[in-house]
């Protein structure tokens, strides 16, 4: 008897903090979850690389165009950015960008 009541709350206990974890009411929806942010955490080291990808190519950019007597910022080309985001991703997209931009800039 005593071995019944000590394995029920174990599990139990387990189990809720698997659904608290998650804000799920199931276990099977938490292993859902789980899953879910496990590629969301994926798919964000995957889009850090990238953004640090597009800062290091935007660098070289600036580079060659300060040292050919040109601006850092080509703000025509600044815009275009801004609207294929804001094109593919809506307003938020537009935030997106500016926030890319930004990243990308470097020291002005």
């Amino acid at each position: 008897m005593s071995n019944a009541t000590t394995t029920a709350p174990a599990t139990t206990a387990s189990t809720a903090g698997t659904t608290a974890e998650t804000g799920a009411r199931t276990p099977e929806a938490a292993g859902v979850i789980t899953d879910a942010r496990q590629r969301i955490d994926d798919l964000d080291g995957r889009i850090i690389g990238l953004v640090q990808e597009r800062m290091a190519v935007s660098a070289v950019i600036q580079r060659e165009r300060l040292t050919s007597g040109g601006r850092r910022v080509n703000l025509s080309r600044e815009m275009e950015i801004l609207a294929h985001y804001r094109d593919q991703l809506g307003k938020p997209g537009t935030a997106l960008a500016m926030t890319l931009l930004e990243l990308s800039r470097g020291q002005i």
